[in-house]
């Protein structure tokens, strides 16, 4: 009985009617819901015998959500807990761990605060610019086209917002992922080099492109697309005028154990600004912009970095970073060269936190 206890996900706890423990499996002890001070017997969590209190007095079954504090430092436990009387006094507690699906709704719950105070900041300025635009029509002509501009600048910003939020949806699992197809990475390099050659202009920044010819992935040709016009747009955004830009493709030979074999890399490197260290592992969230003001300077709406990881991911690769403050960053995409058993069918998408 006790190894099949142990080899339970659930916690279960019987206490007895003096809530001492006469039961706990491995699971229970891992999440907290039984303690042992040193040189003492195990007891109960406080809250657990609270709930085993209620149980004994109503007599009837309670199932609540819980979130217990770890005995490291860390987000709470998330728990569901059920606990129903036995006879003689005791109370039988079923724990289910459920941190992630109170990880998933936060997440949820800041994406939509984010959309609304994303959307409330364009959509406001288009109002005021109306407004303005109105008043200057007839009295100042200079003013109205200033306004008119503006007007154009922000609706394409709010249309490149909800173009974006529309993509990310889709490739959470909004729609089923297409099946994997052999992808010619020159064909990648070249649609990438003609979508972002007028931004690049603008800044005076030559986008450039090294690496052998005929090196091929398996995935979708325009999401592996988006992915890298993501990354290349980003790294004008963020460099000096006058830079460079470099996409870099190549094949990764793996480690000493052949660790990362068979994958097809493709680097962008620039030569721009760089992202602070206390800032590397959280580009890639939602909405997260490592320096806000110069993002809206640029017109940027924070979603790019979550919609590489996305499609990476959705494509069984990844996508790293590594940057110096002052230097510039490099963006790398890592991606099966060859239809593995595992990737005969894109896995399905996963959830990206505010750690997005």
């Amino acid at each position: 009985m006790t190894e099949i206890l142990d080899a339970l996900l659930v916690g279960v706890v019987v206490l007895d009617d003096t809530d001492r423990p006469v039961l706990a499996n491995a699971a229970a002890r891992e999440m907290g819901l039984i303690r042992q001070r040193q040189g003492a017997e195990e007891e109960a969590h406080t809250i657990v015998r609270t709930l085993a209190g209620q149980v004994r007095r109503g007599g009837v079954t309670r199932v609540v959500e819980l979130d217990l504090p770890r005995l490291t430092h860390g987000d709470p436990l998330g728990v569901n807990v059920r606990a129903v009387s036995l006879d003689g006094g005791r109370v039988a507690i079923e724990a289910t761990d459920v941190t992630e699906a109170h990880r998933v709704a936060r997440v949820r719950r800041d994406f939509v605060a984010n959309v609304s105070h994303e959307l409330k900041t364009p959509v406001g300025a288009l109002q005021l610019l109306a407004e303005a635009l109105l008043d200057a029509t007839d009295k100042d002509p200079a003013a109205a086209i200033r306004f008119a501009e503006r007007i154009k600048h922000e609706s394409a910003r709010l249309g490149r917002l909800v173009s974006e939020l529309l993509e990310l949806s889709r490739l959470q699992g909004a729609e089923p992922l297409p099946e994997p197809e052999p992808v010619d990475v020159d064909k990648i390099v070249v649609e990438v080099l003609d979508r972002t050659k007028t931004p690049g202009s603008a800044k005076h920044i030559d986008v450039v492109s090294h690496g052998p010819h005929g090196l091929v992935v398996y995935g979708n040709e325009n999401q592996l697309v988006t992915a890298v016009v993501n990354l290349v747009e980003n790294a004008i955004a963020y460099s000096p005028e006058s830079t460079t830009v470099s996409i870099t493709t190549s094949v990764s030979a793996g480690d000493e154990t052949g660790h990362e074999a068979g994958y097809i890399e493709i680097a962008v490197a620039d030569q721009g600004i760089g992202i602070e260290p206390r800032d590397i592992d959280r580009i890639f969230e939602r909405f997260y912009r490592a320096d806000r003001a110069r993002s809206r300077a640029t017109g940027g709406t924070g979603l790019g970095l979550a919609i590489v990881k996305h499609i990476a991911t959705n494509h069984g690769g990844r996508v790293d970073v590594v940057s110096s403050v002052g230097v510039g960053s490099t963006f790398t995409l890592r991606l099966p060269a060859r239809p593995a058993e595992a990737a005969m069918a894109l896995p399905p998408s996963v959830e990206i936190g505010g750690t997005p």
